[in-house]
């Protein structure tokens, strides 16, 4: 009995110490149970997949704007987007009360756009074996965590910037606010909402589907006037300020893009020339998104003698792309 009680002891150390293995640099509050069969595993490919499928499936999005655009991954192959795309104008007759048979018919040619996902690299993060031993936190899954959150802010960024125009044009307006001043600004009032909403209806664009992108700045000056809004903003749903403010859901994020002070032209991503600040709106129909392939390159602590330290890193293919004009607009501050 006591040899066999020696066993099964050796027998849950081993276990426990493949599930740390497993479990390694994964977030304690996401690890999974892991049931094992008393192997050791020492090959780092399959910790790098365990990360790489985490940092996939965990992926922010739900509760924010970018929830609302229609994924596409299917579309995928090799890190770049197949975006299938209607040749000519010719849409279909829609026939009522018909009696002329046989129906006719007719084609339609299609063609594609082939597009590469855009490449999201995180700089290297390092833990060094002295600073594991002087904490009693885990640090290195609070970095992979933290690699994870700045990869989402940054694409979620430049997702927006991707698909708001680029200037005003009579298929993609670039209005300006006119409320009250504050300083050199002048504030988003409702009139400006409903202005951008008769340009929409003008261009044909379907009412359900609309998509506005606020700016705080902007929700900050509709929530000094509109008391409307401000209920919607106390009573968030799923992230989103309005469920149909004046026909938009309307969802609120510290980052928009900026516009040019003089020509209203849009700049260029995470510049840092002054502008004017923005709120995007879309057509969900208007717009699609696509995740590629996820790479976790590391280096343990024990491969590297000298510096004992371990370095991790990742590789994000994602894209998100505007595959028509119709429903893209925008909304930048007026001034004085």
């Amino acid at each position: 009995m006591k040899k066999l009680g020696l066993v099964l002891v050796m027998l849950l150390l081993s276990v426990v110490s493949i599930a740390g293995t497993f479990n390694h640099s994964i977030p304690k509050e996401h690890k999974v149970n892991l049931r094992t069969c008393g192997v050791s595993i020492v090959d780092g490919d399959l910790l790098n997949e365990l990360n790489e499928k985490f940092i996939l499936t965990k992926f922010r999005s739900l509760g924010t704007w970018l929830s609302e655009v229609t994924s596409k991954d299917a579309w995928v192959g090799n890190n770049t987007i197949k975006i299938p795309k209607r040749k000519g104008d010719s849409a279909p007759v829609v026939l009522i009360n018909n009696t002329v048979y046989p129906m006719v018919s007719s084609g339609r040619d299609d063609e594609q756009v082939v597009v590469s996902l855009n490449k999201y690299s995180t700089e290297n993060r390092h833990v060094t074996q002295d600073e594991l031993y002087a904490i009693a936190y885990d640090k290195e899954g609070d970095i992979n965590m933290e690699l994870k959150e700045e990869l989402e802010i940054k694409v979620t960024e430049h997702a927006l910037y991707s698909i708001s125009p680029v200037s005003n044009s009579a298929s993609t307006p670039v209005l300006e606010t006119t409320g009250p001043l504050d300083g050199t600004r002048r504030r988003l009032v409702k009139a400006d909402v409903i202005r951008l909403k008769a340009a929409l209806d003008k261009a044909s664009v379907p009412k359900t589907g609309r998509i506005w992108v606020m700016s705080s700045t902007h929700a900050n000056d509709l929530l000094i006037e509109d008391s409307v809004f401000e209920k919607g903003y106390q009573n968030r749903v799923d992230g989103a300020i309005a469920m149909s403010y004046y026909g938009f859901k309307i969802y609120e994020e510290v980052y928009t893009p900026t516009y040019h002070a003089t020509t209203k032209g849009k700049l260029a991503f995470d510049s840092v020339t002054a502008g004017r600040t923005s709120s995007i709106i879309f057509h969900k129909l208007s717009c699609v998104k696509a995740k590629g392939t996820v790479d976790r390159f590391a280096r343990d602590r024990k491969a590297d003698p000298e510096n004992r330290k371990s370095v991790v890193g990742y590789d994000l293919y994602f894209g998100c792309f505007a595959i028509q004009d119709q429903g893209l607009a925008a909304i930048i501050d007026g001034v004085a």
